[in-house]
């Protein structure tokens, strides 16, 4: 699952013989927010543990099923790109964008 959040991004997974998710990241500090915002059970960040994504962190699907409550609850912007810029700067929201405008090409497949 791609988790793209007013608090960073995240690639989520479930790694093969384990029982427990590993969320990646391309930022250390969106692991960090989100430990700090609604994961409290998210595990210390590792980095360079792969090949995708430089840091990683794992969590119970339970507790990352209670912080995507959470996250769900705490939704009350109007506009999700400028609640973006407004949290995390103009560089993310620009990122952010360039994916919107990809994915926006997927209207035309019908």
């Amino acid at each position: 699952m791609w988790l793209f959040t007013n608090i960073g991004f995240f690639s989520v997974v479930q790694k093969p013989k384990t029982n427990f998710l590993t969320v990646r990241a391309r930022v250390a500090s969106d692991l960090d927010n989100l430990r700090q915002t609604y994961m409290p059970g998210l595990s210390a960040t590792t980095d360079k543990g792969g090949h995708d994504y430089p840091h990683r962190a794992t969590i119970s699907h339970a507790e990352f099923a209670a912080g995507l409550a959470k996250m769900g609850k705490d939704i009350s912007y109007e506009n999700f790109k400028d609640e973006v810029a407004s949290r995390m700067g103009v560089r993310r929201e620009a990122v952010y964008s360039q994916v919107w405008r990809v994915l926006r090409g997927l209207e035309t497949e019908s």
